[in-house]
């Protein structure tokens, strides 16, 4: 894939190129696309570089869509409890969920309705570019259905005249339909290299199958919508082309999310490419700075098992969770890359040695065997190098160190890497489909559809769990969990398990909820570590004002989550232009 920030460069490079020089002579703009860049296979290539934008890569808005679900927050204050939690939504006037996509899908469009007008490239070559467009516009309506269901289909670009302006919502069968036969479509008919490394070919069409297969063939079970089969069918067909494409994991999954170049890594079926002075992003520094911070919840960090594959509840292994050292020790090694894990040392601003009490080297001396000082073999930093002094490290007593501090005590720790020391500016690439998605996705699909069974667990789950450390799971001798929801069996819960570990603050979890149908997962109180208050000047809130216990944040939320918040509103703006539009249920 071309670097995205050649991609506007090019395109207009080319129009530029085609222009009169006298400007009353010059071809209208929509004319000029239509005229002169889908002439030649180049032409049309260089159009195409724009769909690649549309992915998000790593802005933080990645990660707060998991601020709307029980494992995660954002601690920028005590107030920002998610409006979907508080039942505060409202229904926007305009809204870049909605109007993004379709701005997206008119390029593709366009695209489209022009392919067949070139008369210097073969019809194999015009098959793969529809291929292309297909796959771009099957990810724009997916975002589009996910959110509100039933949503306008347009299968060419619009005009002032078009009477699609003014359509109803296509009913979401049709739209869904329409996206499986045009993905595979691509699936037979794109070239399976792509254009070049990391553009869009075979892999990534199957990719797009495999989540989004998963996501509809849910969301139709758990909605009692029907037709959930041939999506869940979908999603194990293209899951299973990709493990056999993939056979390999990383080895080390920090480097997942934390390499200056993604390039040939294993796993990584695509990528978002950053490189410095070019193109470059600003999340790990909100990692590391006082105005960016996230945080997982108590609940998170139970989920995360034990070496022996075993519960926080059931693993003789778990000494308890008073002690943060005592929490972290024997856990699956995920948890010491996604939470930072607790520390103690003599910072004196760019240098550090080690506290006097061993105990506090404990989780340093294995982040150092496990990782370097370009990643997380050191003491946690904050974009200029000054070394933070501790964790658990709390906004209401820091120290007087006001960065890399959270509410709950488990600080989010993913995206932290030491490649560059400027504010704002990161490089690490941003993985936009990888292997292990695609496996979880298959694990749970094929649950779904009654066929999962022990090699499958150990083709999927217990790839992930061995790169954590973690025993196997045994399929019918699953864990004791206590805290399982008891209308989801042991073997499905251990699927979700892992799911919710391996994906932990990418921004997939407010999703999941929402097509298991259970955001009622929300409705229970949102808590950290266990502390004594007097050890943090008592300036800690605790659960029911105890002077010892689970750090609160906001309190109890309101519970009973509405039945009709599992679809977003329409924007009034859109309704006003299009009185066609019929707003989702609920929703006043």
């Amino acid at each position: 894939m071309k670097k995205i920030y050649l991609t506007l460069i090019a395109i207009s490079s080319l129009l530029i190129s085609s222009c009169e020089t006298d400007y009353l002579s010059q071809i209208p703009e929509d004319q000029l696309v239509t005229e002169t860049t889908f002439t030649s296979y180049n032409n049309i290539k260089a159009y195409a570089w724009g769909f690649y934008n549309t992915f998000p890569g790593y802005n933080r808005g990645v990660v707060d869509e998991e601020f709307n679900a029980d494992l995660f927050l954002n601690s920028n204050s005590k107030i920002s409890m998610s409006d979907w939690i508080k039942q505060l939504q409202t229904i926007p006037a305009s809204s870049g969920f909605y109007s993004g996509p379709y701005a997206n899908i008119r390029r593709v469009n366009i695209m489209l309705d022009n392919i067949d007008k070139s008369t210097v490239i073969s019809q194999a070559e015009k098959d793969h570019w529809r291929s292309v467009g297909y796959f771009f516009r099957a990810y724009e309506y997916y975002n589009l259905v996910s959110k509100y269901g039933d949503v306008i289909w347009l299968e060419h670009a619009l005009n002032d005249a078009s009477p699609e302006l003014y359509a109803p919502r296509t009913p979401r069968n049709e739209v869904t339909q329409k996206m499986l036969d045009n993905l595979l479509f691509a699936e037979a008919n794109i070239k399976p290299a792509g254009d070049g490394p990391n553009s869009i070919g075979i892999h990534a069409v199957r990719a797009l199958i495999s989540r989004f297969g998963l996501f509809e063939g849910t969301w139709r079970k758990y909605h009692s919508l029907g037709d959930a089969d041939k999506y869940l069918r979908a999603c194990t067909d293209a899951s299973e082309k990709l493990m056999q494409s993939f056979p390999n994991l990383n080895p080390n999954y920090d480097l997942e999310f934390n390499s200056e170049s993604l390039a040939g890594v294993p796993g990584i079926i695509l990528y978002k490419q950053y490189t410095d002075g070019q193109f470059t992003h600003t999340l790990t520094s909100a990692h590391r700075n006082s105005s960016g911070n996230w945080d997982l919840t108590k609940k998170a960090a139970d989920m995360y098992l034990l070496t022996d594959g075993q519960t926080r509840w059931s693993s003789p292994m778990f000494i308890g969770d008073k002690d943060p050292y005592d929490e972290f020790r024997n856990r699956d090694k995920r948890m010491l890359y996604t939470i930072i894990p607790p520390f103690k040392v003599n910072a004196n601003n760019l240098t550090w040695t080690y506290d006097a009490n061993p105990k506090h080297r404990e989780y340093l001396d294995v982040l150092a065997s496990l990782s370097d000082v370009k990643h997380k073999g050191d003491p946690a930093r904050n974009w200029q190098g000054l070394v933070l002094k501790q964790t658990p490290h709390f906004r209401d007593f820091n120290n007087g160190q006001g960065f890399i501090a959270g509410y709950t005590g488990y600080q989010l720790f993913k995206y932290y890497n030491n490649l560059l020391n400027i504010q704002n500016v990161d490089i690490a690439d941003a993985p936009i489909f990888r292997i292990a998605e695609v496996m979880v996705n298959y694990a749970e699909a094929k649950y779904e559809l009654g066929e999962f069974n022990q090699a499958i667990a150990n083709a999927t789950i217990n790839k992930l769990r061995a790169r954590g450390g973690v025993a196997n799971l045994v399929v019918g001798s699953e864990p004791i969990d206590i805290s399982r929801d008891p209308s989801v069996t042991p073997t499905l819960w251990e699927i979700r398990r892992e799911r919710a570990i391996e994906l932990m603050g990418e921004g997939y979890r407010f999703n999941d909820l929402r097509r298991w149908k259970k955001m009622n997962y929300t409705d229970v109180e949102q808590l950290g570590r266990w502390v004594k208050n007097a050890d943090y000047g008592n300036k800690l809130t605790i659960q029911n004002g105890a002077a010892e216990g689970y750090v609160t944040i906001y309190g109890p939320p309101p519970g009973n989550f509405p039945e009709y918040y599992y679809l977003y509103p329409i924007p009034s703006n859109e309704i006003v232009l299009n009185p066609n539009l019929v707003q989702n249920p609920g929703w006043k």
